[in-house]
């Protein structure tokens, strides 16, 4: 029999892991590393669960994850183009992605170590007594939001994903593929729970929008009954945020800074520019290096004429007498914790809700009520209103303003081209190499040897 050394390499390693996470003491009885806490420490009192929870913003993997989606999102849909020589992103680029490429930790490994830590300070706080009720309900919101966040992205990557709630690790190993329809029922059951658990007001500051509230919750809420097509759950969602008094549409100029009245929900730990600074660089930078990521010219031709996203959101910048287009949404360039301007990377924002709430209305035949939506859109673009007077045009239209107000965020192009069926007339005529299968990324390889209860997507096998 043949042996495979890799595989049983790191299943010895998870062993040994699981052997020293234990807490029985027939295996292992050690004392903590002076820096450390355990894990009922964390939780034993209001003040050390929300130190861990707060985590969850600023971990790693949550940060990383969030900047590959909208990196890898732009690449694979009509959005970013790649200026490198990396053979992992020029796969994206192309949608010829390889069950081996390497980026997988960034879309699968990360938020599934994302996923983990919410499910432990949901296990943790729950078991606690030494947490106040109120204290109690925002962390688990919290928490619950992060980890619908996580699933919502790798569903919209992958299809259907393993649903992981276990807190021992080994329990989740051998976890198969749950069907998208399951995934989407566990991340509407999270974001409910933190509709309900968490308060109106944003937690820690009353002036920076950088911990989730109810009103975080909603928003992701009302995209994700979108994304199913329940129309009537989404026009309602974005109704109570758009309806809530709390936030206003913003000039172009400060939609993106840390204060911005449409921001519902920023991350202080990810600052502007420098969370998309692959495909970002200065002005006086032209002739040393092209950007790694740049708009695709023919993007650029789709703003309307005196569109002034255009302008405010568009730069550019020559490298051997070629002419880049880049994102310019975020201002500040090289943004540090000691320097971070006044930008933090949005994550939710009204302009989003005013466009979820134009397409379910659009869907549900209400022509009046999409039009009112994305004629806020267009105005704050300084555009005049939509001549789109059916539901067909005005899908149409919605669409459009989305590609050209969402841009750069979070893969919403991409995931927008494959739920509304339009990949294939999109993609197809742009790159030689796209095949409808390119809609689904591969499992990982080196998932597929850990887990053998996990099925690889259509066109990888």
């Amino acid at each position: 029999m043949k042996i495979n050394y890799m595989f049983f390499k790191k299943i010895m390693m998870l062993g040994v892991l699981v052997i020293a996470l234990s807490s029985c003491k027939k295996y292992l009885e050690a004392d903590l590393a002076t820096n450390l806490i355990s894990r009922e420490n964390a939780f034993a009192s209001d003040a050390s669960a929300t130190s861990a929870t707060l985590a969850l913003y600023s971990y790693y993997p949550t940060v990383n994850s969030l900047q590959y989606v909208s990196w890898l999102g732009g690449l694979s849909a009509d959005e970013l183009q790649n200026t490198t020589s990396t053979s992992d992103l020029i796969q994206y680029s192309q949608n010829v992605v390889a069950p081996t490429n390497g980026l997988y930790v960034y879309l699968w490994d990360y938020p599934y170590q994302v996923i983990r830590e919410s499910n432990l300070i949901i296990d943790g706080i729950n078991k606690s007594a030494g947490v106040t009720a109120a204290v109690k309900n925002q962390l688990t919101g919290e928490a619950k939001f992060f980890r619908a966040l996580m699933y919502f992205n790798m569903v919209n990557f992958y299809g259907g994903v393993p649903i992981s709630s276990d807190v021992t690790e080994l329990n989740n190993a051998l976890t198969p593929r749950s069907t998208v329809a399951e995934n989407y029922t566990q991340i509407i059951a999270d974001l409910k729970d933190a509709q309900s658990l968490l308060p109106l007001t944003y937690a820690g500051t009353a002036t920076l929008k950088i911990r989730a509230n109810k009103w975080a919750a909603t928003a992701l809420l009302a995209k994700v009954y979108l994304y199913n097509k329940d129309y009537v759950n989404a026009e309602a969602e974005a109704s109570k945020v758009i309806g809530s008094g709390v936030y206003t549409m913003a000039t172009l100029a400060n939609a993106f800074i840390n204060t911005s009245p449409e921001t519902i929900l920023q991350l202080s730990t990810l600052y502007g520019a420098s969370g998309f600074s692959r495909y970002r660089t200065t002005s006086s930078a032209n002739n040393v290096a092209p950007p790694d990521y740049v708009l695709y010219n023919n993007f650029t031709k789709d703003f309307e004429l005196n569109d002034n996203r255009k302008t405010a959101w568009v730069d550019s910048t020559t490298f051997n007498a070629i002419k880049y287009y880049r994102i310019n949404k975020y201002k500040v360039q090289t943004a540090t914790a000691a320097t971070v301007g006044n930008e933090y990377t949005v994550l939710l924002r009204l302009a989003e809700l005013y466009l979820i709430r134009a397409e379910a209305r659009a869907q549900q035949t209400d022509i009046a009520g999409a039009q009112s939506d994305l004629n806020i859109i267009r105005t704050r673009a300084g555009l005049p209103n939509t001549t789109a007077s059916t539901q067909g045009t005005l899908l149409t239209a919605i669409a459009k303003e989305r590609k050209l107000e969402l841009f750069g965020e979070f893969g919403n192009r991409w995931f927008d081209l494959k739920r509304t069926a339009t990949a294939d007339a999109v993609l197809g005529p742009l790159k030689t190499t796209y095949k409808t299968t390119a809609q689904l990324l591969p499992i990982p390889s080196a998932q597929l040897l850990l887990n053998a209860n996990l099925t690889q997507n259509p066109g990888y096998n």
